[in-house]
């Protein structure tokens, strides 16, 4: 068992039921991050290995993305930990204040890498990688704590933007259901 299974199993947030995911799918289990993300210990740790991979993968961006809400704490401590700034992207525009859907500096062109927490079919990221594109960001890798290899990567692939994961799914759960 992996470092990050571990973790994610022993802070609680693998769990095991009758579950409606994000993207309308049934699922036997679920990935409850925010209790991942809210344990100071488990979330360095998560923040450690994706600069890990990053080092081992070359990807040097000048900005990282969380998407609210789950996405932020992972790109706050991912920003802490490399020393790149992130920006936030909303799912929706608010009808106050600035209206913005990013909040944080990001000028056209600059390279920004994308952080989930778990992907399933990808349908929120492919909608953050739009508005991020939309606004001049150059975008081709996003990273995810799990992926629970629902269609995500081949769909995230095909808008051209390569996924990396921390674990999958399958190596996750193994033969606890």
């Amino acid at each position: 068992m992996s470092e990050i299974s571990r973790a994610l199993e022993d802070c609680g947030a693998l769990q095991f039921g009758e579950f409606t995911l994000a993207s309308g799918a049934k699922s036997d289990y679920y990935i409850n991050i925010k209790k991942a993300s809210t344990n100071p210990q488990v979330l360095y740790l998560i923040s450690q290995l994706m600069a890990e991979r990053m080092q081992e993968e070359n990807i040097r961006p000048d900005r990282i993305a969380g998407i609210v809400l789950g996405s932020i704490p992972l790109a706050a401590a991912l920003s802490m930990a490399t020393g790149i700034p992130y920006v936030m992207v909303r799912k929706e525009q608010k009808d106050h204040g600035t209206k913005k859907l990013i909040e944080g500096d990001m000028e056209p062109g600059e390279k920004v890498l994308v952080v989930e927490d778990v992907i399933t079919t990808a349908g929120s990221s492919i909608q953050a990688i739009g508005t991020l594109r939309e606004n001049g960001a150059v975008v081709e890798q996003i990273i995810s704590v799990v992926d629970r290899e629902g269609g995500g990567k081949e769909n995230l692939a095909g808008i051209g933007v390569s996924l990396l994961s921390l674990v999958k799914g399958s190596e996750l759960v193994g033969g606890k259901r």
